[in-house]
């Protein structure tokens, strides 16, 4: 009997840590979101829609996400292509593409702004090459894209090593047999990567983009070094309705779109990545 027991004796920790830190305050955000002192209500929701910057911060947030995430993707699956197939200097290798995980959003954002800003590298370079005859605004409000494309830069830059590490973890899984057989069997490298590799790492694909797409919903900090407020984005928006206009009812209310908008892209990509059964290593 004790035996039987000491599973859920060992799950115990965990399940006291995520009923503490995940759903108690995940019940007061939604308590807050839906609730004011008549009662049950969406009058938060219904401010949250009518200001113009909701619809803006809510596709930048958007494009931002599907623009970064699949290259990302590409990027992860092919750094941990090469790092499965090193033997001397893996690690090392390994340990500098990942030094971005050390480095926080807000400074990965403030080293982005040092190269784009107008007395930065890039301007700097610009004009030692004479191409032009004074800095350039790059992240001014009226050029946008390009705001756009240096958050994707920097976000590319310090987050892919994410996926990379879940990745070189699952093709550490795999049997060196499978790619062996194949390749008696005639296959070329892609032929393998994609009828061998690819199936079987789905379940750490699964896990990868799921947890980078979550975090791309709620990008604030490089956004905020590089952008100001003239790229608004969901976090953001949370940020300041919760700190600057002190309402932090109509901020639940936008941390629950955004919980909603990850839930929906989660079972989305558990639908395509799903792992058929028998299918495991």
């Amino acid at each position: 009997m004790e035996a039987k027991k000491l599973p859920y004796l060992l799950l115990l920790p965990a399940a006291l840590f995520l009923a503490l830190f995940f759903v108690y305050p995940f019940l007061l955000v939604a308590w807050q979101a839906f609730s004011n002192e008549a009662g049950f209500t969406l009058e938060h929701f219904e401010t949250m829609l009518s200001h113009w910057k909701f619809p803006t911060a809510f596709w930048n947030t958007i494009w931002l996400a599907l623009a970064v995430v699949p290259i990302q993707l590409a990027m992860a699956l092919f750094m941990a292509t090469l790092v499965s197939r090193m033997g001397k200097g893996r690690d090392i290798v390994l340990y500098i593409w990942t030094i971005p995980l050390g480095i926080s959003d807000l400074a990965a954002g403030i080293i982005w702004l040092a190269i784009f800003e107008q007395s930065g590298f890039l301007n700097s370079m610009l004009y030692g090459l004479g191409i032009v005859e004074q800095p350039v605004m790059f992240l001014g409000y009226q050029s946008l894209w390009v705001i756009f494309i240096a958050i994707m830069l920097a976000e590319i830059w310090r987050a892919t090593a994410i996926m990379l590490v879940i990745l070189v973890a699952g093709m550490g899984l795999i049997p060196k047999e499978y790619a062996e057989a194949a390749e008696v069997f005639g296959a070329s490298r892609w032929q393998t990567f994609r009828r061998v590799t690819l199936p079987l790492l789905r379940p750490s694909l699964q896990t990868a983009l799921i947890l980078r797409v979550i975090l791309a919903l709620e990008v604030f900090a490089v956004v905020a070094a590089l952008s100001g407020t003239s790229f608004p984005v969901l976090m953001g928006e949370t940020y300041r309705y919760q700190f600057d206009l002190q309402d932090g009812s109509v901020a639940a209310a936008i941390a629950m779109v955004i919980l909603a908008v990850s839930v929906v892209f989660t079972l989305f990509l558990l639908r395509v990545l799903r792992v058929p059964k028998g299918a495991q290593i």
